[in-house]
Formats: structure tokens, sequence, C-alpha cells
């Protein structure tokens, strides 16, 4: 008996003195749902890498673009790894602040990457963030709304359309609201959707010699027709609404239409967290009447490691394992096919269990090969991006203007206004940075 409570005892000290030296990863992510969800399944890599312990900083999206910036930008060495998007990786990339993705594994499959999402998150042919999610932007609608008002969701919508049926299933009595929309200002929140809009009418953040363009006609007329139905057919408090608010009342019924991310898909209709899960249908980004652009954009988040860090190979373990096929299947298994991370691989694409699983399947990578990040606009521009502006510039100018438009949307400011004050400051910051001569 005391020879067992001996042997107990030495395995206890041999857990703890494991424990102690085990090495913790500090981890800075996002509070969107595929996130929350994976560090549940933890464990999973824990269990494998006894060795290497997690601490999670998790944080609204727009903190959590200004901590890890902040943090990188200074060396502050806060994170070992960090959940950024496909705007930042190149430019961070460009300035040394990441470390190339060289040692994933011989089983990561680094060809299986989509070649768009691959090659936003390459520079110079290496790999400098992994994929844990990829999105472009598409319509998610009530089809028993729909039915009732005798709409049919046409194959590629105008926003004529979009705002004529938005308008027409709005049912303030039953907290119907016709239509959700980013109103929360950030360059990430608000401008990414209506960059999206502005672009899919025709217009475009800059000329080809970097002149603002808050000035023309297609910024005004995009801006308005978003307030005006903001107004008639939005929710009350739009202007304090991103990504994760819209989800929650397209999920409590409360939207006839969103249009947002196609990571968003998998919530909407998940019966577990939607009371409208079997009652959704999916359509394009919509493009003005007279206008061939739509408004996909091509996002994804990633897992990338700061140059700051001291436990880069403890680091690419984990990235290795929360971007692999290995992890796709492990949610598969907990969670179900139509659960598993979006956007980033080809052979989901064409795994028959997704698809039967997924009926957003098909319109998710339709919404992403109908995106071009290098022709985003109408007309000649000297940047990329679809919804952002690929300059490290674009950040804090994108935050400003959005902050502008969300006045608009919370009734304190006029669209005119905001567009005047949006031209001036872009002028200032772009002239500032060297741009305009």
């Amino acid at each position: 008996m005391n020879m067992k409570i001996l042997a107990l005892g030495a395995c206890s000290l041999l857990a703890l003195a494991a424990h102690a030296q085990a090495e913790t990863l500090t981890i800075a992510t996002v509070n969107n749902g595929d996130m929350i969800r994976m560090q549940k399944l933890t464990d999973d890599f824990t269990s494998k890498n006894p060795d290497i312990q997690l601490e999670w900083v998790t944080l609204e999206e727009n903190v959590l673009r200004e901590r890890v910036t902040t943090d990188i930008a200074t060396r502050g060495g806060q994170y070992d790894i960090l959940t950024i998007g496909n705007y930042e990786v190149p430019i961070w990339a460009k300035q040394d602040w990441l470390l190339p993705l060289d040692n994933l594994g011989d089983d990561y499959d680094v060809d299986d990457l989509l070649p768009a999402i691959r090659g936003g998150l390459s520079v110079d042919d290496k790999l400098y963030a992994a994929p844990f999610y990829g999105e472009s932007a598409m319509i998610m609608y009530r089809t028993d709304l729909f039915e009732k008002a005798g709409l049919t969701m046409p194959e590629s919508p105008t926003w004529e359309f979009i705002g004529e049926a938005a308008r027409k299933i709005t049912d303030r009595d039953n907290d119907i609201n016709g239509i959700c929309l980013r109103g929360k200002a950030g360059w990430g929140e608000n401008m990414a959707f209506l960059t999206a809009l502005n672009n899919s009418f025709g217009g475009r953040w800059f000329d080809e010699n970097w002149q603002p363009q808050f000035d023309q006609p297609q910024w005004k007329e995009s801006l308005q027709f978003y307030a005006d139905l903001m107004k008639e057919a939005g929710p009350s408090g739009a202007s304090s609404n991103g990504f994760n608010e819209n989800l929650t009342l397209f999920q409590q019924g409360k939207c006839g239409m969103w249009i947002d991310a196609t990571v968003a898909a998998s919530f909407v209709s998940n019966p577990d967290d939607s009371t409208v899960a079997d009652k959704v249908g999916y359509a394009i980004f919509p493009s003005k009447e007279g206008v061939d652009n739509h408004g996909n954009w091509l996002w994804s988040w990633n897992l990338a490691i700061p140059a700051s860090t001291t436990k880069a190979e403890s680091a690419q373990k984990f990235i290795a394992w929360a971007t692999s096929k290995g992890y796709t299947e492990l949610v598969a298994e907990k969670e179900g096919w139509a659960n598993v991370p979006p956007g980033t691989r080809t052979s989901l694409y064409e795994n028959e269990e997704y698809k039967k699983a997924a009926p957003f399947a098909e319109p998710t990578l339709a919404a992403m090969d109908a995106a071009d990040i290098t022709k985003p606009t109408v007309d000649p521009v000297p940047y990329t991006g679809g919804q952002f502006v690929a300059i490290p510039e674009f950040q804090g100018l994108g935050t400003m203007v959005g902050q502008l438009f969300s006045a608009v949307v919370a009734g304190q400011s006029s669209v005119d206004d905001a567009l005047t004050q949006a031209q001036s400051i872009a002028q200032r910051e772009m002239t500032r940075a060297g741009y305009i001569k």
C-alpha cells in the first residue's frame, strides 16, 4: 500500500515537473465562432504535445487588430502566435515582422491550399501565415419570408432588387428587419462591407494617381443607398453592429437578409444555434444595375508567428495542427462536416461528405472564385484588395473613414458631410505618406 502511494506520489511529481518544463504559447485570436470552437478542441493538440501549453487571448475584432499591430510594430513579444488577416500578412512579412512557415511537417500538404488564399499569404514564394478559414461575401436570406412576400431571389441580384425586397419583408411589429448590414466603425468592420458595396457601384478609394475619390458620384450614391436602407429596413442600433452582432440577429430570426462573410453560413444553418436553420438561402453579392462588378471580397483569418517570439518551433507545431486536414477531420468528427472551417483547402470542396452536409459549400466556393483582388474595381486603381486597400496606411485611414460613416447610420451626420470629411482626411493622410506629391 505504501509502495503504491509512493509510486503515485512519484508519478505526480513527474507530471508536475513535466508541466513546469512545458513551454507556454500565448495565442492572440478573434472571438469568432470558428476560433472559439478551436479552443474547445485543443486538448487533442496538448495530449499529443504534452510539452506545450496554450494560453489564449481572445478579443473582439477591432481590439485584436489594435493590440497585435502595436505589439508586432514595437516587437513587444506578448504573443507567440497571431491571428491576422490577408491584409496584414504580406505587408508585415516584407517588414520582417513575421517568420516564414517552413517547417509545418511532411504531411501538411501546402499544395492543397486554395491557390488564391495561399498566394495572398506568400511573399517571394514563402508562406508567412497559414489559413484557418477563408471567405468571400454573399447574401444569406430567409426563404420563408421571401415566399410569403411573393419574392424570388435572382441568380445575379441587383442592389435595386435587394432594396425593394428588404423594405417589403420588413415587419417591425414582429421584430423582423428586412436586412442586417455592418454599421460598427472599423476598417475591417463597416468599411469592409462599404468598400465592397462601393466597388459594386463602380467606385473606388483612389484613382491611378492616389487621389481620393470620396467626392465622386459613386460614393455619394452607394453611401446614400446604404444609409437609407439601414434606416428603413435595418435594425435599431445598427451603428454598433458588426459581424458577430448581425450573426446573432440573423440566428434569432430578426433579419430577412444579411450580406456578409460566407463563413457565417455554417452558423446560420446550424439548428443548435439558429432558429431559422432550415429557412436559409444563399446568393452572390449584389451588383448595381448596369455595373458589371459584384462586391465579392477575399479574406482569410490566419495564424502567423511574430519575429519577436522565442518559441517558433512550438508555434509552428500548433499552427500545423490547427490548419491541417487532420484538424478538419477532428471538427467533422466532433461537430459534423457542416461546421468545419471553410475556404482554405481544395480537398474540402472535393469531399462528398462535406458537400452533402453543407448546402452552402457550392455558393461559398463560387463567391470565392468570383473574387479578384487584383482587379476589385471597374476603373483602374494602383492597389489590390477587395474590401480593403493593400497599403499600410489603410488600417488607420479606413478606421477614421469608418467612424465618419458609422455616424451617418447613427443619425449624427449627413452623407454629404461624411463624404466631405472623408475626402479631406484621405487627401491629408495620403499626402503625408508621400503617395500624393
